[in-house]
């Protein structure tokens, strides 16, 4: 019985697991540029001494859906959005460099250009602060001009450039904060070959009708889990009271 007990509380605690990787990417199928967490079941054998006939269900996230979300146009003038592969460059609190697909900006009261949840925008040479404007436009390679405040149209000065990066997929890995860095620490070169929209808007990549069906399907499979371990439970009662008869 405790076999059977194993397995099935096992397979409910990964079940379990994978509901919450499932649950995170339904809560962000809104969120600007998310990426869907992958996750998959293995089966591992069980260690130690006997016959190695034995096997558990494990549940780990095998990685994040690298394919871009719909493009949407929102005429927004900070609002930009890949055009293909590609990155935009942030600035964490501890200084250092990771890389996002939200591209819903703003400027701060202190001029800087900084993400919706607020992280700096990093160009060529750091965080790109951008001066009172009257009309501000972003070219495809990510530079920035604007007709500054108190000027006539025909006054047009580039105040900076978006630091746009493409780093092979497989070094990048996400982190809690939901930005992704090279796993070995280094920073990404600026790669020229990068494309931005202006006034569009990249969404999330989850599929929510699908993580929806997957929700349901997690929760009956949890659900037959825990019958298995009551009717071992019960098998169990059952045994202890024919050993009591004999």
């Amino acid at each position: 019985m405790d076999r059977m007990l194993y397995v099935a509380m096992s397979g409910a605690k990964e079940t379990l697991r994978a509901q919450g990787v499932n649950n995170h990417n339904v809560a962000n199928a809104s969120t600007t540029g998310f990426r869907a967490d992958l996750a998959a079941f293995q089966s591992r054998a069980v260690d130690g001494t006997g016959w190695a006939s034995r096997v558990y269900a494990t549940n780990s996230t095998t990685g994040w859906n690298h394919h871009s979300g719909a493009l949407v146009a929102s005429g927004r003038d900070l609002d930009v959005a890949i055009n293909g592969e590609g990155w935009l460059a942030v600035q964490t609190p501890d200084g250092n460099e990771a890389y996002t697909r939200a591209g819903d900006l703003a400027i701060s009261a202190d001029g800087m250009l900084r993400t919706s949840t607020g992280r700096p925008v990093l160009g060529d040479g750091g965080p790109l602060s951008i001066p009172p404007y009257t009309s501000l436009f972003i070219a495809r390679d990510g530079s920035i001009s604007i007709v500054p405040q108190g000027q006539d149209s025909s006054t047009t000065a580039t105040v900076g450039r978006l630091k746009l990066v493409n780093p092979p997929r497989e070094e990048l890995a996400r982190g809690e904060d939901g930005l992704f860095r090279l796993r070995d620490g280094t920073v990404a070169p600026a790669e020229a070959a990068v494309q931005i929209a202006q006034g569009t808007l990249e969404s999330s990549n989850v599929n929510a009708a699908e993580s929806i069906v997957n929700m349901i399907e997690l929760a009956r499979r949890f659900e037959m889990q825990v019958k298995a371990i009551k009717t071992a439970e019960q098998n169990a009662d059952s045994a202890t009271r024919l050993m009591r008869m004999s």
